[in-house]
């Protein structure tokens, strides 16, 4: 899930919240401010339930935050890199770069995440205890006790052994130590995800059609989340065991081309790259040889015509930052998910800070092809 909007770094992690996070902070406010709250304790004024849910709402979203932050950093603690944690409609996701190395690390990076809600949820419950004793007002203990249930509901609810839940982790980390083969863990914890989906998704749209309960619809979009991310899991497991142990530095293209950032973008094209390299996309360099960006035939198209010669390829490339980056012995099966969401669909091979390498989709769809065809010969 590809962040939209940056919020800055927690622990060394960087966290981003998706356009699609509205969505969800729309639906708690207006089902609080106008369903919950008037319901429970009527007579207050409009602008009170209105204030109210907005401020449950945004606590709602670092109980969430607080989820996400637990898997990323024991997944750090563990030896799993983290390239950072979005927020967005269904919760929240954190990208770790690679995976587990054995069934305990799978295990413990797993089970913190609803481990964190239900503790969230004891916290919140406590307080609005502790509010009911010294007379607080009702709305307001109404408030952190709606957030101490459904970080319980986040908690069971992440805890179902089926992927990509949490507890489908569990699971998958449970299979693995228990068949000691990683792939086969993976497709059986997809598998329960992809039937959990479909229960949800059928049952949700029964509902609707039965009772004529929207909230039906929300259970018929989580289902549908589910079935399509088991069923990218279920796949990318089927990769993980044709790919093996493959690593970045056997697909990708060693010592690539590449183009000075002080460079004009008429200058560029000037020198007709695509007639020598074939290629559509470059790696930015500074006049040192550090590596600062990457450059493509789409970003150049941006600019008008009038302005290439005095536009320089520093402002028109894609910034580093922006950039899918690997190491030469990241494993290919552990990079393609984020080649496959990457702007350019390409990413920079680094050995220590320095440029090593490129490595795009067609590389790793040429590299399946021969292994495909390796196998079929052997067969």
């Amino acid at each position: 899930m590809k962040e939209t909007m940056r919020l800055g770094r927690i622990a060394g992690v960087r966290v981003g919240l998706h356009w699609s996070v509205l969505f969800i902070v729309v639906l708690v406010v207006l089902s609080l401010a106008r369903g919950r709250f008037p319901h429970s304790h009527p007579g207050e004024p409009t602008w009170v339930y209105w204030a109210l849910g907005v401020i449950t709402a945004v606590v709602f979203l670092v109980s969430l935050l607080a989820h996400e932050m637990a898997h990323a950093v024991a997944a750090r603690r563990n030896g799993v890199a983290v390239d950072g944690v979005t927020l967005w409609m269904l919760g929240g996701v954190a990208r770790l770069r690679g995976e587990a190395k054995d069934p305990g690390t799978e295990f413990r990076v797993a089970g913190v995440g609803p481990l964190t809600s239900a503790l969230a949820a004891v916290f919140f419950a406590g307080v609005a205890a502790w509010m009911e004793v010294l007379s607080a007002p009702g709305l307001a203990v109404e408030c952190v006790g709606w957030l101490a249930m459904i970080n319980l509901v986040l908690a069971v609810f992440n805890a179902l052994p089926a992927a990509p839940l949490d507890g489908g982790r569990v699971l998958r980390a449970y299979l693995w130590h228990r068949w000691g083969d990683p792939v086969r863990a993976a497709r059986g914890a997809a598998a329960t995800g992809q039937f959990l989906g479909w229960f949800m998704l059928l049952t949700g749209f029964a509902s609707v059609l039965m009772t004529g309960a929207l909230g039906g619809l929300w259970a018929a979009l989580v289902g549908w989340f589910l079935i399509a991310v088991a069923t990218t899991e279920a796949r990318a497991a089927e990769l993980r065991g044709v790919l093996g142990d493959m690593a970045v530095r056997q697909v990708m293209t060693p010592d690539p081309v590449t183009v000075v950032d002080t460079a004009t973008v008429a200058g560029f094209l000037g020198t007709m790259p695509f007639q020598r390299h074939r290629h559509t996309a470059f790696p930015v360099v500074t006049v040192d040889g550090a590596v600062v960006g990457l450059v493509s035939v789409r970003r150049i198209n941006r600019t008008p015509l009038p302005d290439r010669s005095d536009t320089v390829l520093r402002n028109v490339m894609r910034p580093l930052a922006e950039v899918s980056t690997a190491r030469p012995d990241d494993l290919v099966v552990d990079l393609m998910p984020r080649l496959r969401t990457a702007p350019e669909r390409r990413a920079l091979v680094l050995d220590g800070g320095r440029l090593v390498g490129i490595v795009a989709m067609s590389d790793v769809d040429r590299a399946l092809s021969w292994l495909d065809a390796g196998k079929r010969t052997r067969h």
